[in-house]
């Protein structure tokens, strides 16, 4: 609960940080309404639609309402997916006031004793330090190979835990060993006639939890005839700080990254993970006050490209033979790719291209799943609701395979398919893995 000086000190945080003329912007049309995926599964309820929530952050700016629990619940409630701003006839830059907003409340806060632990050790020692990560990541691994996974659910250990975190240690992809994890390449050459030179955003838990992924990417880029370059400078994108209040924090990796980046002399930076690519592409807004990282941050931005498009702009889909046993095939879309990467026809170009599969479009493919980072563990209940409406428009598809284009997006639809009894008979796979077992290669990189 908040206490009467810390909304004090909100409002003149508000006031001062705020964007007045982007709240203004918003002529509450009601055009994003219909793209808000809160805002139709709270019953229209309109403090949890992006309309609502912008009038909330104005009514605090105008000393209007106070920022109390009511205001920071509606605004913790959003996904952020962004599906709001491709359809706003004004242009308002929701996600840009959303951040704002929640880095002022959480910088104004005082957090209890355990919630401040918990932050600090996710925020500032966990994710800006790649080394932890692979040793978190290892421990998982060795939960997993010693036997110990095995043991946990037999004794039903698992059943100490609320019923969607039981179902993501079911659906967690096998962990890479540490020296796999350690022994990652800084430069690979292009296979066949080269076509650009690329630089490649490894990630975090990218390059450990989901490391298969990362190493089907660059062998994708390979066959695509790119040089590859992977600097060991660079860091996690700090999406979950930006989206958790953490700006400062946020703003840190990001001035390493582009550090990392900008003397490569590359044709683009590819990225394979939609929610990081958007933050990246984002970094001369988060960077907007300091002139001289801005000018820098927009030299980085304006070479970022996802592996989708990267792969279309080379005919990679048009060169390489691509084949696959028959199978149903649905997409679902990454919110971040989709509304900020304005990447949307790669990767459907991409799979129709696969010769064996009958794609099926699913209804509304563009609307969020639910993941959105850290939200279906701090807002379960809601993004159980939210999955579940996407869960039956993936059955009514028939897909055998789901294909998403975000490890958040790959967790969330396996964690669906596992509580509808689909993991049997159909699996839900990231894009570039699909494109790559399509080849006939392995994702073995040298």
């Amino acid at each position: 609960m908040t206490t009467v000086k810390e909304q004090e000190a909100i409002q003149k945080q508000f006031q001062e940080r705020m964007d007045e003329n982007e709240l203004l912007n918003c002529m509450r049309c009601g055009f994003c309404l219909p793209s808000c995926p809160t805002y139709i599964e709270s019953g229209f309820n309109e403090s949890h639609s992006p309309r609502g929530r912008i009038a909330l952050m104005k009514a605090v700016v105008d000393g209007v309402i106070e920022p109390d629990e009511d205001v920071e619940h509606s605004l913790n409630l959003c996904l952020g997916c962004r599906a709001c701003e491709p359809v706003c006839p004004s242009g308002v830059k929701y996600g840009h006031l959303l951040e704002e907003a929640r880095d002022i409340i959480n910088q104004n806060k005082k957090h209890s004793l355990p919630v401040r632990t918990v932050r600090k050790a996710v925020f500032n020692g966990l994710f800006p330090h790649q080394n932890r990560m692979r040793t978190i990541t290892g421990l998982l691994g060795f939960y997993q190979r010693s036997g110990l996974q095995n043991a946990a659910r037999k004794t039903g250990i698992m059943k100490l835990l609320p019923d969607n975190l039981a179902t993501m240690e079911k659906i967690l992809p096998a962990v890479p060993t540490m020296k796999e994890m350690r022994d990652r390449p800084e430069h690979l050459p292009a296979q066949g006639p080269k076509t650009k030179k690329v630089a490649f955003f490894t990630g975090c838990l990218m390059d450990t939890m989901f490391l298969e992924t990362n190493n089907a990417t660059m062998k994708l880029l390979q066959l695509a005839g790119c040089e590859i370059v992977i600097p060991k400078s660079q860091s996690c994108c700090g999406a979950l700080h930006g989206h958790s209040g953490e700006k400062a924090t946020a703003k840190e990796m990001a001035k390493r990254n582009i550090q990392a980046f900008e003397d490569l002399d590359v044709d683009y930076i590819i990225t394979n993970a939609g929610g990081c690519g958007a933050f990246l592409i984002d970094y001369d807004h988060l960077l907007k006050d300091d002139k001289l990282w801005k000018e820098r941050a927009i030299e980085f931005k304006d070479k970022l490209k996802d592996i989708t498009e990267i792969l279309v702009e080379v005919d990679f889909h048009k060169n390489i033979n691509l084949r696959l046993p028959h199978q149903i095939i649905t997409y679902q879309d990454s919110c971040h790719l989709r509304n900020v990467m304005k990447t949307a026809s790669a990767p459907r170009k991409l799979m129709q291209a696969i010769e064996g599969i009958d794609y099926r479009e699913m209804k509304d493919a563009d609307r969020c799943c639910g993941s959105a980072g850290i939200y279906n563990i701090v807002e379960s209940e809601m993004s159980m609701q939210i999955l579940d409406y996407k869960m039956e428009q993936a059955k009514a598809t028939h897909a055998t395979t789901i294909v998403t284009a975000n490890p958040g997006c790959l967790l969330q639809m396996k964690l669906g398919m596992e509580r509808e009894g689909l993991s049997s008979h159909a699996r839900a796979v990231h894009i570039v893995d699909l494109l790559l077992e399509a080849t006939g290669e392995e994702a073995v990189i040298k």
